[in-house]
């Protein structure tokens, strides 16, 4: 007798669903909750599972998707992009930007927050560099400011990394930053 891997009971007769990716062998009560997983024989899911050949049909799709994003990021140099390439990086003077953009236009926070439809305690937390602009006030600020907030004021932290020492390698002093 095996157990039920979703209600605990015991039952002579498993079978395998699949449930938000996972696969639990079930009793006949509990196949309602996923989707059944066909499989030939108990041996000869077991001898397969673990193949990235084509010959088994649920289990090696898994194993194949993982080997293949192995193979593509040790075949080339070429990275996956992801949603983060795209974003374009604060610059880390953004709150310096906000405050001379809105000091050359004669405005005062208040004022500009009005401008903005927007409270003038944000602004002021802007221009101490507090918070982070959400993606909406980014584009506000930077349409009526005309500022870009992006990119870098050039202090961008890759140059920090040029230096280093005499020898060109880096040791754990170079990198840290004492407290004390």
């Amino acid at each position: 007798m095996v157990q039920c891997e979703m209600c605990g009971a015991e039952t002579s007769s498993p079978k395998t669903i699949k449930v938000e990716g996972a696969k639990l062998d079930v009793c006949s009560n509990c196949t309602d909750f996923g989707t059944e997983v066909k499989t030939q024989s108990s041996t000869s899911s077991t001898s397969t599972k673990y193949s990235t050949g084509s010959s088994g049909s649920g289990s090696s799709g898994g194993s194949s998707s993982s080997s293949a994003g192995r193979s593509t990021g040790s075949s080339g140099s070429r990275r996956r992009s992801d949603m983060f390439d795209d974003m374009d990086e604060l610059a880390p003077d953004y709150d310096d930007r906000i405050r001379r953009a809105r000091e050359k236009k004669g405005l005062s926070q208040s004022d500009l927050a009005n401008e903005l439809n927007e409270k003038a305690s944000l602004i002021r937390k802007l221009e101490r560099g507090d918070t982070l602009p959400s993606d909406n006030v980014q584009s506000k600020l930077e349409r009526f400011l005309d500022v870009s907030l992006t990119g870098s004021a050039g202090t961008d932290e890759d140059t920090e990394w040029e230096g280093g020492s005499a020898s060109g390698s880096y040791t754990l002093g170079d990198v840290v930053k004492r407290k004390d």
